[in-house]
């Protein structure tokens, strides 16, 4: 499965207020596996900054000015994120932005979620620690993620944190019963005799006898039906005697 881990900053919290997107960073996993592959704007949002934004992201609209709009990028962003599954914290968020830059950038671009699946890491945090803070920086303490540089907020930075975090808290879902269903397999396969086929055959085939205790439940069972037969049976009882 390819997944995106994907975060943004933005001018202010509202975008029904006009806030913009001033930085998109994305990280790739495939199989759960960062390949390397990112993608990672800043955006001029042709707005300021409000305090609050700019306090915790360290942008201002003098570094921005003379970075590209989000219709420069946004062929290049949804080649990078379509088909994967977009990993978020607080999707809302980021989506509700990210709609709004497709809608100013044209119609046909539609939404998100046309592109791409979306997996809210909110609502799981939650779930799995009902009653506790889940922020990024909660969980990164919780799960022991190193997020002592993270001084100032930033969409790449938070991607990868966000990475980390997503890995560490879903470790082992979904696989727990097969690596157990594995480790029987291999110990019934080391327990089982194999005898060679004939010469220039490319395999072995396991053959599996009856212990002494089997063979013998086997045999008074047959003599029982032997009784019930009148002493006749269809077949001989001495071909599966025990040690036989």
């Amino acid at each position: 499965m390819r997944q995106v881990v994907l975060d943004t900053e933005t001018t202010g919290l509202s975008w029904e207020r006009g806030n913009r997107v001033v930085e998109i960073g994305c990280i790739e996993l495939l199989e759960r596996r960062p390949t390397g592959r990112h993608f990672h704007r800043y955006l001029n949002p042709d707005r300021e900054m409000e305090a609050g934004a700019q306090e915790v992201t360290g942008l201002t609209r003098e570094f921005l000015s003379d970075k590209p709009r989000f219709p420069q990028v946004v062929d290049e962003f949804l080649e990078f994120i379509r088909g994967a599954e977009l990993i978020i914290h607080n999707a809302e968020f980021d989506v509700g932005f990210l709609d709004n830059e497709l809608s100013l950038a044209g119609p046909h671009y539609g939404r998100i979620r046309e592109h791409s699946g979306v997996l809210d890491t909110l609502p799981l945090a939650r779930e799995r620690y009902p009653g506790q803070r889940n922020s990024l920086d909660a969980l990164c303490k919780r799960l022991g993620v190193d997020n002592a540089h993270r001084k100032l907020h930033g969409a790449l930075l938070d991607a990868e944190l966000l990475a980390e975090v997503y890995l560490s808290m879903t470790a082992g879902q979904g696989d727990l019963g097969l690596s157990m269903a594995a480790a029987q397999a291999k110990a019934q396969r080391e327990a089982t005799p194999t005898i060679a086929l004939q010469s220039g055959t490319p395999a072995s085939r396991r053959v599996l006898r009856a212990d002494a205790g089997e063979l013998a439940a086997h045999a008074a069972r047959l003599e029982q039906i032997r009784k019930k037969a009148g002493g006749r049976l269809l077949w001989p009882t001495e071909d599966i005697a025990p040690g036989g």
